[in-house]
């Protein structure tokens, strides 16, 4: 039994250590290896970089959406007081949102400057 139990052990050692090799996985023809997995070929900071730039983005068009929707909520608010007053803390809310969205891109730029040892912004 202890003899079957390791050749059986042995052949599946084989198997996984030869499956790279059947299918070519070692070998990447030409490219860099990130290039060969698909995979993003910049470094990592750049990688955060640039997610942290779109994801601002959607931030910043989101406050922009939030006051052209705050804003037709106080042309249509017809002299109702509450409306008027949702509305325009929905504009206050929006503009705080674009603020802080072009904040967080200038920080994510100096961060990025100075990571990079770059005198320009």
């Amino acid at each position: 039994m202890s003899t079957t139990k390791n050749v059986l052990y042995g052949i599946a050692v084989a198997i996984v250590t030869l499956a790279p090799a059947v299918a070519s996985a070692q070998w990447s023809r030409g490219k860099t290896n990130a290039a060969s997995g698909g995979t993003p070929q910049g470094t990592i900071i750049g990688i955060i970089s640039a997610t942290m730039n779109w994801l601002l983005a959607i931030l910043g068009f989101l406050g922009i959406i939030g006051f052209v929707i705050a804003g037709l909520l106080y042309l249509t608010a017809a002299g109702d007081e509450n409306q008027a007053t949702r509305a325009k803390s929905a504009m206050t809310y929006s503009v705080i949102g674009v603020i802080v969205a072009l904040l967080g891109f200038v920080v994510i730029q100096a961060v990025e400057a100075w990571l990079w040892e770059d005198t320009a912004f």
